[in-house]
């Protein structure tokens, strides 16, 4: 059987999965995405060109990786063509390299409109949405009347299921939105086009990932996108996204066995971030949040909204590791906290609850444990006894607490500025 690893992010989105990602995937033969749509923004950095992905999985800038999109991503087709498109044109072959599932839902036109119709009705109660349409295409999947990717390759068939869908996303529109109907024509002959484009990479993606699941020399990477106190289950709710964005979505996101999962390695930033609305306990509204925007170049690279910063949330980590049965720990950003003079971490709250419901984390009061900063540039830092001996025993305080091993930590943005503390072996 293949050995295969998950990995996750384990806050509110934004760790540096994508990096991570890219930076194991060298060592496996296949990166596959399970979830999310174009909200996700994964920033790669290679020899000192950024690279920003929304859809496309995070191993597609290896050359020998063969790269997924699995059934449980939603996809626009408008920008998968001009994210591929942006990638070629950069020297990148992706064609040769990519597979999208049959099975994808769709994000159409009329999506967004709900979308952005609804954030803008709900005033300062917005949950904060990229209004990319994401959630009106998962509620779709879930209602039974979305379109899937393998339909739009019977023209009159295709149509008349986009009929049907927009007539009922208008009536909303007009009726109870009060905005204008989106027209079904224009995406009735984007879709004519983006057929002839993607039929050559379309695939049975279930069967295809179980036939290699067979082979011992195969290595598969699934990649989530967001973090896990944003899954619609257990995270924030409701200022949370429309998938479920733990280890666990990989069954129901590209059809393979819980059983087929060895590893799952979950990021976390050194400190915590959060785009959008929501419960933020360890939220800085001081010189020293602005200072970790700074730093930490806190900006959403889909919406480029700015991050809201705070400190590194343990209580909230802690579940999230239980969550996700997490086996190491990828620990980004640790030079950002090199110019505090005093690094706090919250290592409770005032009450304790089993629930994540937004309501309940808005009481939520954090208590810190606190520790000597470093003052020190760790950027690019290589060994892990090069760190200043207070960044050294930040680090052995988060193992203590988490009780994971954390196997690498990022001192930079680019591929190889990171620390390598328990490097992948031929077999793991």
């Amino acid at each position: 059987m293949a050995h295969n690893t998950v990995v996750v992010g384990l806050q509110w989105g934004d760790e540096g999965k994508g990096k991570i990602v890219d930076s194991l995937a060298d060592r496996f033969d296949f990166v596959v995405r399970f979830q999310g749509g174009h909200n996700a923004g994964h920033t790669l950095t290679v020899n000192s060109h950024k690279t920003v992905l929304h859809l496309l999985p995070s191993g597609i800038l290896r050359d020998d990786v063969t790269n997924v999109i699995a059934h449980g991503v939603v996809l626009s087709p408008k920008d998968l063509v001009n994210e591929i498109f942006s990638l070629e044109q950069n020297g990148i072959e992706v064609f040769s390299r990519l597979l999208v599932s049959m099975d994808c839902p769709l994000i159409l036109p009329c999506h967004i409109a709900l979308d952005q119709a609804r954030e803008n009705s709900l005033g300062k109660k917005k949950i904060g949405t990229t209004g990319r349409g994401i959630g009106p295409a998962y509620e779709d999947k879930v209602a039974r009347r979305g379109l899937k990717l393998h339909e739009i390759v019977e023209p009159d068939y295709c149509n008349a299921r986009i009929d049907e869908i927009y007539d009922y996303h208008n009536f909303w529109l007009e009726n109870y939105y009060n905005t204008k109907p989106v027209d079904a024509y224009i995406i009735k002959e984007q879709l004519r086009e983006f057929t002839e484009f993607i039929q050559p990479i379309l695939s049975d993606t279930v069967t295809y990932l179980h036939d290699q699941n067979q082979r011992s020399d195969v290595r598969m990477l699934f990649e989530g996108a967001q973090g896990s106190l944003l899954d619609i289950d257990v995270g924030t709710y409701p200022f949370v996204t429309s998938s479920n964005t733990l280890a666990g979505a990989v069954t129901t996101g590209t059809g393979l066995g819980p059983l087929d999962i060895n590893e799952v390695y979950g990021v976390a930033k050194a400190y915590t971030t959060r785009v959008g609305s929501g419960p933020f306990p360890t939220e800085l509204n001081d010189e020293t949040g602005t200072k970790l925007a700074s730093r930490g170049n806190e900006f959403g690279s889909t919406t480029g909204r700015p991050r809201r910063c705070g400190w590194l949330d343990v209580v909230a980590l802690r579940r999230a590791i239980k969550l996700n049965s997490v086996t190491r720990l990828y620990l980004t950003k640790l030079d950002v906290l090199d110019q505090i003079k005093t690094v706090k971490i919250c290592v409770g709250y005032n009450e304790t609850t089993s629930t994540a419901s937004a309501d309940r984390w808005e009481h939520f009061e954090p208590e810190y444990e606190e520790l000597a900063g470093w003052m020190l540039d760790t950027s690019n830092i290589d060994t892990l006894e090069k760190l200043p001996p207070n960044a050294q025993a930040f680090i052995d305080k988060l193992e203590q607490l988490l009780e994971v091993p954390i196997a690498s930590i990022s001192t930079g943005p680019s591929r190889d500025a990171r620390i390598e503390i328990e490097p992948l072996s031929a077999t793991t």
